[in-house]
This record gives structure tokens, C-alpha cells and sequence, in this order.
């Protein structure tokens, strides 16, 4: 049996393989016994050594997905040399221009077929992305006068919520002129809420991530 000294890397090792696997057949239809058979001889204990169920092992796989796009967040709320308003366009800049999303829309899964791990992203959102990242931006920009907003917690849900479901085509297999038009009607509202920083540039991006992801399908 294989063994691994190091829990860390058995730890990781498990989230690579259920990644995949939620993925590849769905997390419905991955069982704890499909993850163990691609662990390389690691044993059913070693999984339940660091996870009490294949629910934990899914919180676990959707914390490693947004701890990376956390960090840019972070990164860019703290900054001390931007308003508001030129944090939450570095956001969408940033986002939607970081080298690795070409690599995630390729091997991306249709979402709407994993609702347990669109669910958990979408709790993921709700819970920590956007009242610990955007709303303190969006409560900077009401300070220095560069942002207009009565209720900046229910904006930064809007804004998040809008931005990473509603326009994703992993969520609803969207074609690429659904994704355009849907990118046109985004940048409309928030230019409609004060907020005219997203451009052409955002729906160009968009379309053509799109396209990567249906050309994988």
C-alpha cells in the first residue's frame, strides 16, 4: 500500500483526485470508492483520517478554487493608493485577465450538472466574497465620494452574484452570443448604479473565454 509521510500531501493529493472526478462525472455521481481507486493504493482511512464525508472533501475542493481568486481580492482591497472606484475596476480587470482562466474554461465542467459544488461556490460568494472583499471597497468609495450606494452589502451580493453566475456559461452552457448579450446588459447595469468601470474590454474577454469553454465541451 502506498503510503504518504507528509499529511499534507495526502491531503492534497485527495482534493486533486475528487476535483477531477467531480469534474469529470459530477459530485452526484462520484462516490468515496471512485476517489479512493485513483489515490495510487491509499487507503479508505486515509480519507477519513482528514475528512468526515465526501460533503467535507467538497467544501475542502471549493476553498482550494476560490483561495487564489481570494487572495487578488485581498491584495487589491488593501491597497493603500487606489479609491474605491479604481479597486473595483482593478477587480474586473484583473479577474477576467488572469493568465489561468484560459486553463480553467478548458477542463471546466458544465456547473448547472454539479449542483452540490455550484451551490457550495455559490454559499462560498455569499458568505465571505462579498462582505469581506467588496463591501469594504464599496464602503471606501461611499467615503471618498467615487461610489454611490445606499446598501453596500446587498451591491457587493448584486455585483458577485451577477459577475461570477449569472454571466459564467459553465453555470447555464451559455453560447457565446448568449454570454455577449449578457455581458452588454451587465455593463448597462452598473453603468445604470453609478458604476460605469466595465467596458468593451469585459465583454471581448468574455466572449472569447466563452468560446474556449464550448470548443472543450
Amino acid at each position: 500500500m502506498a503510503r504518504n509521510k507528509h499529511p499534507e500531501e495526502t491531503v492534497s493529493l485527495i482534493l486533486d483526485v475528487a476535483a477531477r472526478l467531480f469534474m469529470e462525472k459530477g459530485y452526484e455521481h462520484t462516490s468515496i470508492q471512485d476517489i479512493i481507486d485513483n489515490l495510487g493504493g491509499l487507503s479508505k482511512g486515509a480519507i477519513y483520517h482528514h475528512f468526515k464525508s465526501k460533503e467535507d472533501i467538497l467544501v475542502a475542493v471549493t476553498d482550494r478554487i476560490t483561495s487564489e481568486s481570494n487572495r487578488m481580492l485581498a491584495d487589491i482591497r488593501d491597497q493603500k493608493d487606489l479609491c474605491g472606484r479604481e479597486k473595483l475596476q482593478a477587480i474586473f480587470k484583473e479577474s477576467i485577465n488572469r493568465p489561468e482562466q484560459d486553463a480553467i474554461f478548458t477542463v471546466a465542467p458544465n456547473l448547472g450538472a454539479n449542483p452540490k459544488l455550484l451551490f457550495s461556490m455559490l454559499g462560498e460568494t455569499i458568505s465571505d466574497v462579498a462582505p469581506n472583499y467588496i463591501r469594504p471597497i464599496l464602503e471606501q468609495g461611499i467615503a471618498d465620494g467615487t461610489i454611490e450606494a445606499a446598501y453596500p452589502l446587498e451591491l457587493a451580493e448584486l455585483i458577485m452574484l451577477a459577475a461570477n453566475f449569472w454571466m459564467n456559461p459553465m453555470v447555464f452552457d451559455d453560447s457565446v452570443e448568449k454570454v455577449r448579450n449578457k455581458t452588454v446588459i451587465f455593463c448597462q447595469m452598473m453603468k445604470g448604479l453609478g458604476l460605469d468601470i466595465v467596458d468593451k474590454e469585459l465583454t471581448d474577454r468574455m466572449v472569447e473565454l466563452t468560446a474556449v469553454y464550448q470548443k472543450n465541451r
